[in-house]
């Protein structure tokens, strides 16, 4: 651990199960450090284990089946500067183990499905993200792991699939609303009738008027923007690249759109476009770049997923800046 924090930054990380949590939190690792940041998963937060929830006909996704209370006491507690004793969800064994020792760290991170559902939880945020995947996209990504993975079967994964939808919608997809930034994951426009779901349409959502949040922009701030950028500056394979900026509104909060559709075929070419992004909290010309090539292996690194991670993640250590008054390096 590295030396007691003055002060602790907490961030938000929510979406589903498989939307790319885990990738975007390796990011953040490289960003601030792992000694720096302690990542907490909400999952432990459950209180009821896989047979509780079973006995009583609730999903994981279900309020009633997570101790909110204690989840807020205790993110309190540690972002008052002080230990808790978390508890630990088994994900093995479904049942709930003895809990650990955490120490308060420079940046405590809570993900998983419910970080921004709670009122209270909320208000203790520093900063928060949500991961949108768009069901088109969720059905491709879960039929490829779980098929591939895990010998389901394409109705299995569709019926799973199905079962959790109405606790989604009720529960998870509505903290949208309350995200600083939505990195939206969708089919994309470039193909017709594409159904591989291997190219992808991804939109940064970022939220005006949150204090001390810049949104990055393209090009001309609050201006709506079409671009192009394939051709001798950029490498754009079958079926090219389109780039939009612009304000729009969104869950009723008025929010700049930065979108990328299609792949970059060539990492080393996004210097290109990452000169024509403003507000990127980058600390040097071409860092954006840089972190997407100390991971090219990390999913989404060639699309606009990889890029908006890295950019939610500047935001992010902005954020820590602003707030402790201290300069970070990457990690």
């Amino acid at each position: 651990m590295t030396s007691k924090p003055d002060r602790v930054v907490l961030i938000g990380v929510a979406g589903d199960s498989g939307c790319g949590k885990s990738t975007f939190l390796r990011r953040l690792a490289d960003l601030f450090g792992e000694e720096f940041m302690t990542v907490i998963c909400l999952d432990d937060y459950h209180s009821l284990d896989r047979k509780g929830r079973k006995e009583a006909g609730v999903t994981a996704l279900d309020p009633r089946a997570n101790n909110f209370d204690l989840m807020y006491e205790q993110i309190k507690t540690l972002k008052g500067g002080q230990a808790i004793d978390k508890p630990i969800y088994n994900h093995e064994t479904g049942e709930i183990d003895p809990p650990e020792r955490i120490e308060p760290n420079h940046v405590v991170v809570i993900e998983g499905l419910h970080p921004l559902y709670d009122e209270r939880v909320r208000s203790l945020l520093d900063f928060s993200v949500y991961l949108d995947i768009s069901d088109e996209v969720k059905i491709a990504w879960k039929i490829q792991r779980d098929m591939a993975e895990r010998g389901h079967t394409y109705e299995d994964v569709l019926a799973s699939i199905e079962a959790r939808k109405p606790d989604f919608k009720a529960y998870i997809d509505p903290q949208r609303a309350h995200a600083d930034v939505v990195i939206q994951i969708l089919p994309t426009q470039l193909i017709k009738d594409d159904t591989e779901r291997k190219v992808l349409r991804v939109r940064l959502i970022q939220r005006e008027g949150v204090e001390g949040f810049e949104p990055v922009y393209l090009f001309d701030e609050g201006s709506t923007i079409y671009w192009t950028p394939c051709g001798r500056k950029l490498t754009c394979p079958y079926p090219g690249l389109k780039m939009y900026y612009g304000p729009e509104e969104y869950m009723g909060h008025e929010v700049s759109v930065l979108e990328v559709d299609g792949q970059f075929d060539n990492l080393e070419e996004m210097i290109y476009v990452e000169n024509h992004l403003s507000n990127t909290s980058a600390k040097y010309p071409g860092e954006m770049t840089e972190l997407l090539l100390k991971h090219r292996d990390y999913p989404g690194s060639n699309n606009g997923s990889g890029l908006f991670q890295v950019l939610a993640g500047l935001k992010m250590r902005a954020s820590y800046e602003r707030l402790t008054q201290k300069q970070l390096v990457n990690a």
